[in-house]
């Protein structure tokens, strides 16, 4: 990994400390001499279980310790790298995983996301760089096989609702913690510090917390209320037990902060009167209660949520009055210190305002925040795994106004969240995403409603990626067929539909049944477009690799050569697609063994893209080592030397010295040297190339083995 010593990195969003907050010396103590080097520890309630939402009882501050060992051990540096990933789903964790790798290693993520991650959780598991990973608020029905943190020098700790749950049972080693209410020494140094700017207004401060049952949430409520009014914690100890006895009864045994949040509101909308507060609190608890972005309360539709339509954006200041108001009130957090800054709410509040709003109040909430969350939403997500707090967010608004969300079809925000992971290749949650999607398509709608056929075509290309090949052919022939019947001959959709069919068979090595497929679809794009129309140029690239695959190479490469000289007729020499032609022609010639004419090929295409992209670009490069690879195999082998060196230095300047297509192309730089007779350059190219393998790539990784294999054959090992 080329993190160098001296770099530390923070990776994620770390709630902020409530108000009142201390240190918590009776409960919680040995939590942080249990967090040490090589240790895992789970945090999880040490109150029994309440029945149904919302759990009170839950909410006993596991969260808030994490963010003090965490914030400790990074000030006391006895720790260079800090990942706090707060678990929505199993793709978050991949997402936080992926963000993580790029910080360490500098380096832009190529394959799958579960590639990546995992080779960032080898890294992990053999660095000496001191680490910790908070894994917060890990749901019982999450499954993180294959995502658990391990090693020497790191910490992991997790908090969960039940010890059932946080104990995913990973090892022996995994200690459970059960965290308590506060001690009463505990809630008194918390309340004493809300209101240390009034110390007159803590008077029946211990009858207040023994009235609270020293409940974290109902004390952090009744402080933020006190030091926000006039009032002595006596008044409100008062005002609190006349609003439980009219809520619940005089002999309700119902938790606190069942009632000190309605107190919380009403004080907020008596510091901000109308009816901003409550619309936000609604909206709020429709969201992801861990951070929801702070872009979405200068949306359009948020403003016309909140003051009707017509209303812009232009100026939220109102709207941040109220968030203030809410957090100033103990309501709402708001984290100003992250890369976006968000605004949470407590997952049991929002349980609450959720049963207590009527659905004539939570149906416009949803509609706007489904809103806001697809106006914030990049159309081109520069860094797509960073989107997890957006997917999560559409994920709890699609499980708390489902109905809503789908009274006019498929919604557009699941289908922006789809198309997410597929750009973050989020491989594994993607295929579990658009299956879910496509039986709610079949059951809300009809099987051949159009957003039904959009999700299964996505469904169908997540198989396909996946590598799922017999899953990917099932459900193309389903879209085809419904394209097909409802749709006239040649229609874009009926291609599209097509041209993946063909991808699907011949990953099921069906190769000869993707050539029929593909022939249809160039006689349809011919017949109903033109023979020099964008579809019929792709259609036709795609049969040449049907045929490629079927063994048909000659077939391929008269194809390839026809479409090439379409294109750079109709396109230009330099176009993109045309570039892109000459290379697929160039494989097609090496595939028949014409290397003479896969050179000339190749090198007009790096010519093309050093002039159009540069010469350190990606695609430029890989065109650079597909050159190189042809003079080796016919045989110019210094030509190949002197390009794959050219390969290797560019490789480093563009992708990073450890990243594995340099490694790799340093591999490729060793064979060429040694099929030049340059054995002592090819082994000192190796022991360099095995060093930094070891030290980039998981453990175990075929690359790794490669070239120590090679090692081995030259003696050296």
């Amino acid at each position: 990994m080329p993190a160098e010593q001296g770099q530390r990195f923070r990776v994620g969003e770390v709630p902020p400390l409530a108000d009142g907050v201390a240190e918590r010396p009776d409960t919680a103590g040995g939590i942080p001499g249990a967090v040490v080097a090589g240790s895992a520890v789970a945090l999880v309630p040490g109150t029994p279980p309440g029945h149904g939402p919302p759990n009170w009882l839950d909410v006993c501050g596991k969260t808030q310790i994490a963010v003090m060992i965490a914030e400790s051990l990074w000030r006391s540096q006895a720790i260079d790298v800090l990942v706090w990933v707060s678990v929505v789903d199993r793709a978050a964790v991949l997402s936080s995983l992926v963000e993580a790798s790029v910080a360490v290693t500098g380096i832009q993520p190529t394959g799958t996301a579960e590639s990546v991650a995992m080779r960032f959780l080898g890294w992990l598991g053999e660095t000496r760089r001191p680490w910790l990973v908070v894994l917060d608020d890990l749901p019982e029905t999450i499954d993180l096989a294959g995502l658990w943190p391990t090693g020497p020098a790191g910490r992991l700790l997790v908090t969960g609702a039940r010890s059932g749950i946080a104990d995913p049972g990973r090892g022996p080693r995994t200690q459970i913690i059960p965290v308590g209410l506060l001690s009463l020494r505990e809630a008194l140094n918390g309340l004493n510090e809300q209101l240390s700017a009034n110390p007159f207004q803590r008077q029946g401060a211990l009858d207040l917390i023994e009235t609270l049952g020293c409940e974290p949430l109902a004390l952090a409520q009744a402080g933020a209320v006190v030091a926000s009014s006039s009032l002595t914690c006596r008044d409100y100890r008062e005002f609190f037990i006349n609003r439980r006895e009219q809520l619940w009864g005089a002999s309700s045994e119902t938790p606190s902060a069942a009632t000190t949040w309605t107190i919380s509101m009403e004080r907020a909308e008596s510091l901000l009167p109308g009816a901003p507060v409550r619309l936000l609190l609604v909206l709020l608890a429709l969201m992801d209660g861990h951070g929801v972005p702070a872009e979405i309360f200068s949306t359009k539709a948020v403003a016309e949520y909140l003051f009707g339509p017509g209303a812009t954006a232009a100026d939220p200041a109102l709207i941040w009055d109220a968030l203030l108001v809410m957090e100033r009130t103990g309501l709402v957090s708001i984290n100003r210190d992250a890369g976006r800054p968000a605004v949470g709410l407590n997952s049991a509040i929002q349980a609450a305002v959720r049963l207590a709003a009527p659905p004539q109040a939570q149906e416009p909430a949803a509609r706007a925040a489904a809103g806001a969350l697809l106006e914030i939403w990049p159309a081109d997500e520069p860094a797509p795994w960073a989107a997890a707090g957006l997917r999560a967010n559409a994920g709890r608004l699609h499980e708390s106004a489902t109905d809503v969300l789908w009274a006019d079809g498929c919604p557009p925000l699941l289908l922006r969240a789809g198309r997410s992971l597929d750009e973050a290749r989020m491989v594994g949650p993607a295929v579990e995403y658009w299956q879910d999607l496509a039986t709610r398509c079949e059951t809300k709608l009809a099987p051949g409603h159009p957003d039904t056929l959009l999700v299964a075509g996505k469904l169908a290309a997540a198989y396909l990626t996946a590598g799922r090949a017999d899953d990917a052919v099932q459900w193309y022939q389903r879209v085809l067929a419904e394209r097909t019947r409802e749709l006239a001959p040649g229609h874009p959709a009926i291609v599209a539909a097509r041209i993946g069919l063909a991808r699907a068979l011949i990953l099921a090595n069906v190769a000869g049944d993707a050539v029929t497929v593909m022939l249809r679809a160039v006689g349809e794009c011919e017949q109903f477009r033109s023979d020099g129309h964008p579809d019929t140029l792709g259609a036709r690239d795609e049969l040449a690799a049907a045929y490629q695959a079927a063994g048909d190479l000659a077939a391929a490469r008269r194809l390839l050569a026809r479409n090439l000289a379409d294109r750079e007729r109709l396109q230009g020499p330099r176009d993109p697609q045309a570039i892109a032609t000459k290379d697929r022609l160039a494989a097609a010639c090496m595939a028949e063994g014409k290397t003479k004419d896969a050179i000339g090929y190749y090198k007009r295409a790096l010519s093309d893209r050093e002039k159009v992209l540069g010469r350190v670009h990606p695609d430029t490069i890989a065109t650079r080592a597909d050159l190189a690879a042809a003079y080796a195999a016919a045989g110019r082998i210094p030509d190949a030397a002197y390009l794959t060196e050219q390969c290797c230095a560019d490789s480093e300047q563009a992708l990073g010295r450890d990243h594995a297509v340099t490694l790799a192309r340093m591999l490729n730089l060793a064979q060429v040297y040694y099929k030049a007779g340059r054995v002592g350059d090819a082994v000192a190219v190796l022991r360099q190339t095995a060093i930094r393998c070891e030290q980039a790539l998981p453990p175990g990784d075929p690359l790794t083995r490669t070239v120590q294999q090679s090692l081995m054959n030259l003696g050296q090992a």
